[in-house]
């Protein structure tokens, strides 16, 4: 079975492309992302047509903004778990708490001025807490439930030893200047429980949707040393 993926950033969040038998799109993109979506397919030569799935890590609105334009190029379906369901279905998603005082100041500044009203779209598939296989679509990988930065929050850890954590860690300027553990979640311990239950499953490189990929054992480090 031949299987690739791709990084696609669309606007401030990292979009990634599963391609085995099927195609999935991880995550549904954020402000101004869209021509370079458009952009990215057409360098992979792939039709937006051949995307049959957005499975998306989370409802937050930096992670949907393009999602209802890109579902119209697309005619895919959207997964999403259960407790995430509400933010896709009423397009208005809430804005998470802040961790440390960076973050709570910049969640405070973000409930003020944030209110997103984006279109309101069906969720076609239900991620249970049991997560799922995406050996169907011929991906060799998981959906694990990984909450903490949302209630609703999964991640993806594929057997290539590639992990797709949305915003279960943090590597852009603006939030962290160094990869690590996020700096907005609406429970952090619950972030670290989670990330105990995925870092056994043999994962070597971590893809967060906020900057670039990096090496585990940073993870492992921050886990082994939160308090």
């Amino acid at each position: 079975m031949t299987f690739s993926f791709h990084r696609i950033p669309v606007g401030i969040c990292n979009c990634f492309l599963l391609r085995g038998e099927q195609t999935i799109l991880v995550d549904g993109g954020a402000m101004g992302g869209l021509p370079a979506f458009k952009r990215i397919l057409t360098e992979l030569h792939i039709e937006p047509g051949e995307i049959e799935l957005i499975l998306l890590t989370h409802g937050h609105w930096d992670h949907i903004t393009c999602l209802d334009d890109i579902q119209r190029m697309t005619g895919a379906k959207i997964a999403i778990h259960e407790k995430d369901r509400f933010m896709v279905e009423t397009g208005e998603p809430p804005f998470p708490n802040g961790v440390n005082g960076y973050g709570k100041a910049m969640s405070a500044l973000a409930k003020g001025i944030l209110h997103p009203h984006l279109p309101k779209l069906k969720v076609d598939t239900v991620i249970p807490d049991a997560g799922m296989s995406l050996r169907a679509f011929g991906i060799p990988g998981e959906v694990i439930y990984t909450p903490g930065h949302s209630m609703g929050h999964v991640s993806i850890v594929l057997d290539t030893g590639d992990a797709l954590v949305g915003d279960m860690a943090m590597n852009d300027w603006y939030l962290r200047l160094s990869p690590g553990l996020p700096i907005l979640a609406d429970d952090i311990r619950l972030v670290v429980e989670s990330w105990k239950k995925i870092l056994p499953l043999g994962i070597k490189r971590v893809y967060p949707a906020h900057g670039l990929d990096f090496p585990v054992e940073v993870m492992q480090k921050e886990i082994a040393n939160f308090k």
